[in-house]
């Protein structure tokens, strides 16, 4: 922390462990309004950075609002590199008309898609493979990947999705083609805290051969009548990296409004 002589405090900072991975840490660093300016929180960074070089950690992370551009030429100048920009969105489901969407979902089901869910089919371990492979194949092909996985493997997608406290199987809704029994799309919403009265869609996903057939606006859809029905929430958040157009454009057809979004930045320690 910073304090003034009386004791007044002028800003703070601290570093939160990433569970899972050991290497990396997420900081977080804030000065007053007022007190902006005078070196105080190029101070703390020094001192937060100090305290990283003497643990395992090689990458830290930090999250800054795009609208605020001042707080990313402060990290930039000191090593930071955006590693993807946000699009934060918002629905309200009070006003949200999901009939409009019933026709598109009767006439994929016509042509063979079966709309289902994790809770549906038993959450087994068959069944979260198939979700693993599902969400690893579209995640790679999502505009602005880096083209790696998520995850590492099915173990530790398991532990850190399938035995997360936020994962809900009848949030993970999943499309399989009848034809072949091919997983071809998802969406995974949640609440993340019941005290909460919105949700978040964490994940939507079409395989690319599937494309085009509004599997993604059909899923989304019945994504969002579960948020509504099950959930109980009036509203949904959902985060988009800029560079997929494709989904901020449906998810603009669908309702949402735009909200300030994120950098997303990292440091590499040599």
């Amino acid at each position: 922390m910073a304090e003034d002589e009386q004791g007044q405090l002028l800003g703070f900072c601290w570093i939160i462990g990433v569970r899972l991975k050991p290497e990396s840490a997420a900081i977080h660093l804030f000065v007053k309004p007022e007190e902006r300016g005078q070196g105080i929180g190029r101070q703390l960074y020094n001192d937060l950075v100090q305290t990283a070089e003497n643990t395992p950690l090689k990458r830290l992370h930090v999250s800054i609002a795009d609208n605020c551009p001042e707080y990313k030429i402060f990290a930039e100048q000191r090593g930071f590199a955006e590693r993807r920009h946000e699009i934060k969105m918002m629905l309200d489901l009070v006003t949200f008309e999901y009939g409009l969407h019933e026709d598109v979902i009767t006439k994929l089901r016509g042509e063979g898609f079966e709309f289902t869910s994790m809770e549906a089919l038993g959450n087994t371990e068959e069944a979260q493979r198939k979700l693993y492979r599902l969400n690893c194949a579209t995640d790679v092909e999502t505009p602005g990947s880096n083209g790696k996985p998520a995850w590492d493997s099915f173990d530790d997608f398991q532990k850190s999705v399938c035995l997360a406290d936020w994962y809900k199987p009848g949030g993970q809704l999943v499309v399989i083609d009848t034809t072949n029994g091919d997983w071809v799309a998802m969406c995974a919403i949640t609440r993340l805290d019941w005290h909460d009265h919105h949700a978040n869609i964490l994940y939507t996903g079409v395989d690319a051969q599937y494309r085009r057939r509004k599997l993604a606006q059909a899923v989304k859809a019945l994504a969002l009548r579960y948020a509504r029905d099950v959930l109980k929430v009036n509203r949904v958040y959902t985060d988009n990296n800029a560079q997929n157009l494709p989904i901020i454009a449906l998810n603009q057809k669908l309702g949402y409004t735009r909200l300030p979004g994120i950098f997303l930045m990292e440091k590499v320690f040599e």
